[in-house]
Parts: C-alpha cells; sequence; structure tokens
C-alpha cells in the first residue's frame, strides 16, 4: 500500500488531519489528532509511562515557557540553529540542505546562506522575554536541586516527562515527521561516575540481545549488551540500560524494524560522550524516532554557573543519561507499518494494547431486544475493556470500520443471543468467529488480552 493511500485512510478514519487549522488552509508543522489518533496516542504514552515506572523512574511535569537564560545556559540561543535561503521573489524560506540552484517554489533568485535559531520567542507581561521550550529535557535538568532533596540525597536519581516542544522549523515539508509542535516523552538519569560503570541493574539484562550499528560497522550486528560493553561498542553499563529500556518501550508499543545507529565522532553534539538513534524505516527512508545520549556533566555545569546554584553531590557534578522519544514520530511510524492490505480489506494490524478500542459491540439488526442486550454487554465489559458500541450500517461494515482503526475483537449480538445467552466473537486478523457464553465473556476476553 503506497504512502498516499496510507495517509488518506488515516485521514478518513480519524488518526490524523492537517496541516492545521484545516478551515484556513492550515500551517506546515502542525497537525491534529482525531479521536482515533488521539486514542493511540494516550495508548503511546502510557505504554511508555509504565515501562519508565516499572524501572524506578518518577514522572514529573514542567512549563514549557522559560525565560532567556535558561536557553543561554543550555546553549540553545547559541548554537540551536539551522542554515537558510529565502527567495528573493515569493520570499519562500527553505532549509540549505533542501535547497536547489532556484526557488523550487516559483523559480526565483535565492539569498545567501544565513543562521536561523529554531527557538519560537514571546513576550510575559510587557517586557519579559521568554522562549517556548523546544525539548522537555532542559526543564527536567532544572529541577535537579530539588530532586536531590526528594530523594534523599541518594543517587541516581531517575525522572521522564511527556510534554509538548517546540522548535521553529524553516520550512517543514515531511507530514508529521518533522513538526512545529510535538510531544516528547523523555527520562533523565542523574549519575555519578562512578555508578555509571559500576551499576548493579545491568547485570539483571545484560544477556538481552540488541540490534546495533556501530559507527565503525557497515552492518548491524545482533549482540548482547555484555557483549557490546566487550566489544566497546557501548562504552558505560548504565547506558547500556538505558539502550535496553528504550528497546522495551519498543517492544512493548508494538514498533518493528528498528535498529541503533550510533552517531560517529562528527556527528555528536560537543557535550555528548556517546549517542544512539533508534531508526525505522517509514516509506523506504530511515528515520529517527528516538534517541539515547550520555550528555555527561555539560548541563548541571552549565546551569550551575548561570544560576549560581550548586549542583555537586560528593564534590562532583553528576552526570546525565538520557532517553528521548519523539511521539508523532513513534506513532506514525506504528500506523504506517501496521496498516496493511489483506484480501479486500485495508486492516490496521495495531498490538492489543494499542488499539484505539479493543472491542466492538454490535447488535446484528436494528432491533429493540438487540439493542437492549449490546447496551448491557458493552456496559459490562466498558469496566475492563475500551469498547465502541456500533449500530450503523450493516454488520459487514461495521467489520470493516473497526478491521481499519485497529480493534481486535467485535462481538455480535443477534437473535440467537435472545435465547440462550451466547454471543459471536469475531477476530480482526483472521475473521475467525468463536460462540462464547454472555457469562463468560470476561474471562475470555482475558485470555485473549494478557
Amino acid at each position: 500500500m503506497d504512502k498516499n493511500t496510507k495517509d488518506s485512510i488515516f485521514v478518513s478514519r480519524g488518526f490524523l488531519w492537517g496541516p492545521s487549522p484545516e478551515i484556513y488552509r492550515g500551517v506546515s508543522g502542525f497537525y491534529d489528532f482525531g479521536p482515533m489518533g488521539k486514542l493511540v496516542k494516550n495508548n503511546l504514552e502510557n505504554e511508555t509511562r509504565k515501562v519508565f515506572m516499572k524501572y524506578g523512574f518518577f514522572e514529573v511535569e514542567c512549563p514549557i515557557l522559560m525565560p532567556e537564560i535558561v536557553w543561554k545556559a543550555s546553549g540553545h540561543l547559541e548554537r540551536f540553529t539551522d542554515t537558510m535561503v529565502k527567495c528573493k521573489k515569493c520570499k519562500s524560506s527553505f532549509k540549505i540542505e533542501d535547497a536547489e540552484k532556484k526557488c523550487s517554489s516559483c523559480g526565483g533568485e535565492l539569498t545567501k546562506p544565513e543562521e536561523y535559531n529554531l527557538m519560537v520567542k514571546t513576550k510575559v507581561g510587557t517586557d519579559k522575554d521568554m522562549f517556548l521550550r523546544p525539548e522537555t529535557a532542559t526543564t527536567t535538568y532544572l529541577l535537579f536541586p530539588r530532586l536531590f532533596q526528594f530523594f534523599r540525597k541518594t543517587m541516581p536519581i531517575k525522572v521522564f516527562q511527556i510534554g509538548k516542544a517546540y522548535r521553529n522549523e524553516i520550512s517543514p515539508r515531511q507530514g508529521v515527521i518533522r513538526l512545529r509542535e510535538f510531544t516528547q516523552m523523555e527520562s533523565q538519569i542523574f549519575i555519578n561516575t562512578d555508578n555509571e560503570m559500576d551499576f548493579p541493574e545491568f547485570n539483571r539484562i545484560k544477556k538481552e540481545k540488541v540490534l546495533l550499528l556501530p559507527h565503525k560497522l557497515k552492518k548491524p550486528v545482533k549482540i548482547s549488551l555484555e557483549g557490546a560493553i566487550k566489544k566497546k561498542y557501548l562504552k558505560k553499563p548504565a547506558f547500556a540500560w538505558c539502550i535496553h529500556i528504550t528497546e522495551e518501550i519498543l517492544k512493548k508499543t508494538g514498533v518493528k524494524g528498528y535498529r541503533f545507529r550510533q552517531h560517529a565522532p562528527n556527528e555528536m553534539a560537543h557535550y555528548a560522550d556517546d549517542a544512539w538513534d533508534v531508526e525505522v524505516k517509514i516509506n523506504g527512508d530511515w528515520v529517527e524516532i528516538c534517541g539515547v545520549h550520555d550528555r555527561t556533566d555539560y548541563d548541571l555545569k552549565r546551569h550551575s554557573q548561570f544560576s549560581k546554584q550548586k549542583m555537586n553531590v560528593n564534590k562532583e557534578i553528576p552526570h546525565v543519561l538520557e532517553i528521548s522519544f519523539g511521539l508523532e514520530r513513534t506513532l506514525y511510524a506504528l500506523l504506517n507499518d501496521s496498516l496493511v492490505m489483506d484480501g479486500e480489506r485495508n486492516l490496521m494490524k495495531l498490538p492489543e494494547n494499542m488499539a484505539p478500542f479493543q472491542i466492538g459491540i454490535f447488535p446484528l439488526l436494528k432491533d429493540k431486544k438487540l439493542e437492549s442486550l449490546a447496551n448491557k454487554v458493552n456496559e459490562d465489559l466498558s469496566r475492563n475493556f475500551r469498547t465502541y458500541h456500533d449500530i450503523s450500517g450493516s454488520i459487514g461494515r461495521r467489520y470493516r470500520r473497526q478491521d481499519e482503526v485497529g480493534t481486535p475483537f467485535c462481538i455480535t449480538i443477534d437473535h440467537q443471543s435472545l435465547e440462550d445467552k451466547t454471543v459471536t466473537i469475531r477476530e480482526r486478523d483472521s475473521m475467525k468467529q468463536e460462540r462464547v457464553k454472555i457469562s463468560e465473556l470476561k474471562v475470555n476476553l482475558n485470555e485473549k488480552f494478557f
């Protein structure tokens, strides 16, 4: 199935709409989640949240607006830039790597390249310059003194944040792959250098294998985390543990076909000791959906200098290990990989935990007795599952609609249901059906899901 067909289904079935606001022709880099997309987004956030919490991370939430001094300290005002050119005729803007000899819009002459800061600036009150955060991570770093007290002055400290970030991209032209407003799911570990190498939690997962593409190799290699340390593909057990957590999130959310690609030395940020991207194939191209970074002591050191606040722990400024997911890219990769053509039907093969609804509930016909029983079944099951009660259209069309949004199971109530209190359960992928007693539905479905 080609990209345009998939995108049209994402639109028609209420996953992604835009650019937003559509009724005013939209602004590139801004998209809406429709009802189905919002449900998948919630599931993606919640599954990520569960994994972080399983490994001892606590969630925080910070403002999206921060004063100028924060971004001076972080280096964003100085370094967070792209190089762009403009068309002298139509005033269109292009990133230098996307530009041709002439304007691709009107053929006009282009200006000389210039640096462009991607921060979004605004004012609070009458004169206070503020910036929308381009990442959630920096706002988490600012909490370190409070977090150190909260965690009773013990290290390492594990926290995460899920929230909006903003980047004033020059000319985003890749749909939800490159947005001006997006959601990040980022975890931070504040850790001392000794603990990075002597990290007890690594021992429990060191045999787990991951697909790594070190910058020195041309092809990925499937290797245990312990083996990756021995081969010096990974430097630190604590960092390898972050790779493991990242992979668990990918598996829990159903992302497939991914690889961990290491940044080459000339590609890494100036402060980084190591950096790996999680990449997936989207429409034939490798696209980054997550980064795992060893940020050393750069962040806390800079904020200590600018704020004059002490950040030392045992005479050392802690280092930061970071996992940073882009939610929209991850969601699009999941949708793109899940939607397939199966015979004459479009089928969204989302994992059960990621599907907008887990169960569709249908009375076979518009009949008061059937609808009444369907209402009772829906009311009962909705306490434990995400259900969708649909009475509109033929039963075949209702099945197809749920196939396209990924609902794993559909329950049909028919006239036999009124006689013997049984219903039909239809499985999404195989379309196989089985007859089950209403009294045994919860047990049966729990076995299927869990």
